[in-house]
Protein backbone atom coordinates (compact mmCIF):
# COMPACT_ATOMS: atom_id res chain seq x y z
CA UNK A 1 0.00 0.00 0.00
CA UNK A 2 1.47 3.52 -1.38
CA UNK A 3 2.06 5.95 1.66
CA UNK A 4 -0.61 8.33 1.42
CA UNK A 5 -0.78 11.54 4.27
CA UNK A 6 -3.07 14.31 5.57
CA UNK A 7 -0.71 16.65 4.68
CA UNK A 8 2.34 17.49 2.41
CA UNK A 9 4.03 18.56 5.16
CA UNK A 10 6.54 17.31 6.83
CA UNK A 11 5.99 14.58 9.80
CA UNK A 12 4.90 11.03 9.89
CA UNK A 13 1.21 9.62 8.71
CA UNK A 14 0.80 8.92 12.13
CA UNK A 15 1.24 12.30 13.80
CA UNK A 16 -1.00 13.64 10.93
CA UNK A 17 -3.45 11.74 11.32
CA UNK A 18 -3.71 12.08 14.80
CA UNK A 19 -3.67 15.84 14.19
CA UNK A 20 -6.34 15.77 11.35
CA UNK A 21 -9.20 14.20 13.46
CA UNK A 22 -8.20 16.38 16.37
CA UNK A 23 -9.41 18.86 14.03
CA UNK A 24 -12.43 17.63 12.77
CA UNK A 25 -13.64 15.82 15.69
CA UNK A 26 -16.85 17.93 16.77
CA UNK A 27 -17.61 17.72 13.00
CA UNK A 28 -16.94 14.60 12.57
CA UNK A 29 -20.24 12.42 13.60
CA UNK A 30 -22.72 15.34 11.61
CA UNK A 31 -20.45 15.04 8.80
CA UNK A 32 -20.63 11.14 8.83
CA UNK A 33 -24.25 11.19 9.00
CA UNK A 34 -24.76 13.79 6.20
CA UNK A 35 -22.12 12.79 3.62
CA UNK A 36 -23.46 9.40 3.73
CA UNK A 37 -26.92 9.88 4.40
CA UNK A 38 -27.14 8.00 7.12
CA UNK A 39 -26.13 4.80 5.69
CA UNK A 40 -22.99 4.32 7.61
CA UNK A 41 -25.07 3.86 11.01
CA UNK A 42 -26.53 0.53 8.92
CA UNK A 43 -22.78 -0.08 8.19
CA UNK A 44 -22.00 -0.05 11.65
CA UNK A 45 -24.98 -2.09 12.90
CA UNK A 46 -24.47 -5.13 10.45
CA UNK A 47 -20.70 -5.35 11.13
CA UNK A 48 -21.41 -5.70 14.84
CA UNK A 49 -24.12 -8.09 14.29
CA UNK A 50 -21.56 -10.60 12.45
CA UNK A 51 -20.00 -11.33 15.90
CA UNK A 52 -23.40 -12.37 17.36
CA UNK A 53 -22.85 -15.81 17.09
CA UNK A 54 -19.57 -15.78 18.88
CA UNK A 55 -20.58 -13.78 21.93
CA UNK A 56 -17.27 -12.24 22.58
CA UNK A 57 -17.07 -11.22 26.33
CA UNK A 58 -13.95 -8.98 26.14
CA UNK A 59 -13.42 -6.55 22.20
CA UNK A 60 -11.27 -4.13 21.60
CA UNK A 61 -11.91 -1.57 19.59
CA UNK A 62 -9.38 -0.10 17.44
CA UNK A 63 -9.32 3.61 15.73
CA UNK A 64 -12.30 3.63 18.19
CA UNK A 65 -13.01 7.42 17.34
CA UNK A 66 -16.17 9.01 18.63
CA UNK A 67 -17.29 5.16 19.79
CA UNK A 68 -20.06 4.56 17.47
CA UNK A 69 -18.52 1.00 17.18
CA UNK A 70 -18.47 0.22 20.69
CA UNK A 71 -21.28 1.73 21.77
CA UNK A 72 -23.07 -0.70 18.97
CA UNK A 73 -20.92 -3.32 19.99
CA UNK A 74 -22.26 -3.12 23.54
CA UNK A 75 -25.78 -2.63 22.67
CA UNK A 76 -25.94 -5.61 19.98
CA UNK A 77 -23.29 -8.04 21.83
CA UNK A 78 -23.82 -7.50 25.68
CA UNK A 79 -20.06 -8.14 26.21
CA UNK A 80 -18.38 -7.44 29.44
CA UNK A 81 -16.14 -5.53 28.37
CA UNK A 82 -15.38 -3.19 25.52
CA UNK A 83 -11.65 -1.49 25.32
CA UNK A 84 -11.91 1.64 22.65
CA UNK A 85 -8.39 2.82 20.93
CA UNK A 86 -7.28 5.85 19.26
CA UNK A 87 -4.51 8.40 18.78
CA UNK A 88 -6.79 11.65 18.45
CA UNK A 89 -7.67 12.97 21.78
CA UNK A 90 -10.10 15.08 20.65
CA UNK A 91 -12.35 12.31 18.90
CA UNK A 92 -11.62 10.22 22.36
CA UNK A 93 -13.06 13.19 24.41
CA UNK A 94 -16.55 13.30 22.49
CA UNK A 95 -16.21 9.17 22.55
CA UNK A 96 -16.31 9.42 26.69
CA UNK A 97 -19.45 12.36 26.58
CA UNK A 98 -21.16 10.03 24.26
CA UNK A 99 -20.64 6.66 26.23
CA UNK A 100 -21.63 8.46 29.66
CA UNK A 101 -24.76 9.55 28.31
CA UNK A 102 -25.72 6.33 27.47
CA UNK A 103 -24.78 5.01 30.79
CA UNK A 104 -22.20 2.45 29.27
CA UNK A 105 -19.06 3.83 31.52
CA UNK A 106 -19.07 0.71 33.38
CA UNK A 107 -18.54 -1.53 29.79
CA UNK A 108 -16.61 0.85 27.70
CA UNK A 109 -13.28 2.07 28.29
CA UNK A 110 -11.85 4.41 25.93
CA UNK A 111 -8.39 5.24 25.80
CA UNK A 112 -4.88 6.77 24.00
CA UNK A 113 -3.53 4.22 22.22
CA UNK A 114 -1.41 2.95 18.81
CA UNK A 115 -2.64 0.33 16.71
CA UNK A 116 0.68 -0.75 15.87
CA UNK A 117 2.00 -0.80 19.49
CA UNK A 118 -1.04 -1.87 21.75
CA UNK A 119 -0.47 -2.59 25.40
CA UNK A 120 -2.58 -5.33 25.52
CA UNK A 121 -0.98 -9.16 26.37
CA UNK A 122 -1.12 -11.94 23.80
CA UNK A 123 -4.40 -13.69 23.21
CA UNK A 124 -6.44 -11.17 25.36
CA UNK A 125 -9.85 -10.07 23.43
CA UNK A 126 -12.49 -13.12 21.96
CA UNK A 127 -12.87 -10.13 19.47
CA UNK A 128 -11.58 -7.10 17.55
CA UNK A 129 -13.42 -4.75 15.56
CA UNK A 130 -11.89 -1.52 13.09
CA UNK A 131 -14.31 0.89 11.59
CA UNK A 132 -12.77 2.83 8.60
CA UNK A 133 -9.41 2.99 10.61
CA UNK A 134 -7.00 0.72 9.11
CA UNK A 135 -6.85 2.79 6.03
CA UNK A 136 -5.37 5.38 8.28
CA UNK A 137 -2.69 3.00 9.88
CA UNK A 138 1.18 3.94 9.00
CA UNK A 139 1.95 0.22 8.61
CA UNK A 140 -0.67 -2.08 7.64
CA UNK A 141 0.54 -4.72 8.32
CA UNK A 142 1.96 -4.00 11.46
CA UNK A 143 -1.46 -2.80 12.70
CA UNK A 144 -2.86 -6.19 11.66
CA UNK A 145 -0.12 -8.20 13.11
CA UNK A 146 -0.92 -5.98 16.65
CA UNK A 147 -4.59 -7.40 16.37
CA UNK A 148 -3.93 -11.00 15.51
CA UNK A 149 -1.18 -10.54 18.82
CA UNK A 150 -3.65 -10.06 21.14
CA UNK A 151 -6.73 -11.95 19.97
CA UNK A 152 -7.47 -15.55 21.30
CA UNK A 153 -6.62 -18.26 18.65
CA UNK A 154 -9.81 -18.71 16.93
CA UNK A 155 -11.38 -15.06 17.98
CA UNK A 156 -12.78 -13.11 14.86
CA UNK A 157 -11.53 -9.65 13.77
CA UNK A 158 -14.38 -7.79 11.80
CA UNK A 159 -13.02 -4.78 9.59
CA UNK A 160 -15.50 -1.85 8.51
CA UNK A 161 -13.51 0.23 5.10
CA UNK A 162 -14.26 2.04 2.48
CA UNK A 163 -13.98 0.29 -1.19
CA UNK A 164 -14.12 0.64 -4.49
CA UNK A 165 -17.25 0.16 -6.72
CA UNK A 166 -17.08 -1.69 -9.74
CA UNK A 167 -20.46 -1.73 -11.27
CA UNK A 168 -21.14 0.77 -14.31
CA UNK A 169 -21.99 3.53 -14.26
CA UNK A 170 -22.23 3.40 -10.35
CA UNK A 171 -18.23 3.53 -10.51
CA UNK A 172 -18.37 6.97 -12.22
CA UNK A 173 -20.76 8.18 -9.84
CA UNK A 174 -18.78 7.05 -7.00
CA UNK A 175 -15.39 8.61 -8.36
CA UNK A 176 -17.30 11.74 -8.97
CA UNK A 177 -18.93 12.35 -5.61
CA UNK A 178 -15.85 11.20 -3.49
CA UNK A 179 -12.67 13.14 -5.26
CA UNK A 180 -15.33 16.65 -6.13
CA UNK A 181 -18.32 17.20 -3.95
CA UNK A 182 -17.34 15.58 -0.79
CA UNK A 183 -14.06 17.28 -0.66
CA UNK A 184 -16.42 20.66 -1.54
CA UNK A 185 -18.63 19.71 1.06
CA UNK A 186 -15.89 19.08 3.81
CA UNK A 187 -14.46 22.52 2.73
CA UNK A 188 -17.26 24.59 3.50
CA UNK A 189 -18.32 22.24 6.88
CA UNK A 190 -14.93 21.48 8.32
CA UNK A 191 -11.92 23.42 9.53
CA UNK A 192 -9.62 21.16 7.53
CA UNK A 193 -10.53 20.95 4.06
CA UNK A 194 -7.54 18.18 3.85
CA UNK A 195 -9.02 15.71 5.51
CA UNK A 196 -11.82 15.19 3.10
CA UNK A 197 -9.42 15.44 0.02
CA UNK A 198 -6.98 12.94 2.56
CA UNK A 199 -10.42 10.42 2.55
CA UNK A 200 -10.54 10.08 -1.41
CA UNK A 201 -6.88 9.56 -2.15
CA UNK A 202 -6.41 7.40 0.84
CA UNK A 203 -9.25 4.97 -0.51
CA UNK A 204 -8.04 4.73 -3.84
CA UNK A 205 -4.09 3.71 -2.42
CA UNK A 206 -5.66 0.93 -0.27
CA UNK A 207 -5.91 -2.86 -1.11
CA UNK A 208 -9.60 -3.56 -0.91
CA UNK A 209 -11.23 -6.91 -1.36
CA UNK A 210 -9.19 -9.90 -2.51
CA UNK A 211 -5.93 -7.76 -2.14
CA UNK A 212 -6.43 -6.86 1.33
CA UNK A 213 -8.05 -10.63 2.05
CA UNK A 214 -3.85 -11.93 1.24
CA UNK A 215 -3.34 -8.96 3.96
CA UNK A 216 -5.01 -10.77 6.46
CA UNK A 217 -3.97 -14.20 5.66
CA UNK A 218 -0.27 -12.47 5.85
CA UNK A 219 -0.58 -11.09 9.07
CA UNK A 220 -2.15 -14.05 11.14
CA UNK A 221 -5.53 -14.65 10.22
CA UNK A 222 -7.51 -17.22 8.70
CA UNK A 223 -10.36 -17.56 6.19
CA UNK A 224 -10.63 -14.00 5.32
CA UNK A 225 -14.31 -12.79 3.75
CA UNK A 226 -15.10 -9.61 2.42
CA UNK A 227 -18.89 -8.84 2.14
CA UNK A 228 -19.45 -5.94 -0.21
CA UNK A 229 -22.13 -3.30 1.09
CA UNK A 230 -24.13 -0.80 -0.86
CA UNK A 231 -23.06 -1.70 -4.54
CA UNK A 232 -19.56 -1.65 -3.09
CA UNK A 233 -18.96 1.51 -1.43
CA UNK A 234 -17.55 0.04 1.78
CA UNK A 235 -17.26 -3.85 2.78
CA UNK A 236 -16.74 -5.51 5.58
CA UNK A 237 -14.05 -8.10 6.11
CA UNK A 238 -14.45 -10.89 8.14
CA UNK A 239 -11.57 -13.06 9.56
CA UNK A 240 -10.63 -15.86 12.27
CA UNK A 241 -7.35 -15.30 14.31
CA UNK A 242 -4.76 -18.10 13.59
CA UNK A 243 -4.19 -21.53 15.31
CA UNK A 244 -7.86 -23.18 16.42
CA UNK A 245 -9.67 -24.43 13.61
Amino acid sequence: MSQVKPYEAEGSKKEQVSRMFDRIARKYDLLNRVLSLGIDLWWRRKAIGLLKPHRPQRLLDVATGTADVAIEAARQLQAREIIGIDISREMLAIGREKVARKGLSDVITLESGDSEALRFEDASFDAVTVAFGVRNFENLEAGLREMARVLRPGGQVVILEFSRPRLFPFKQIYHFYFRNLLPFIGRVTSKDPKAYEYLYRSVMAFPDGADFERVLEKTGFVHPKTIPLTLGICSIYLATRAGND
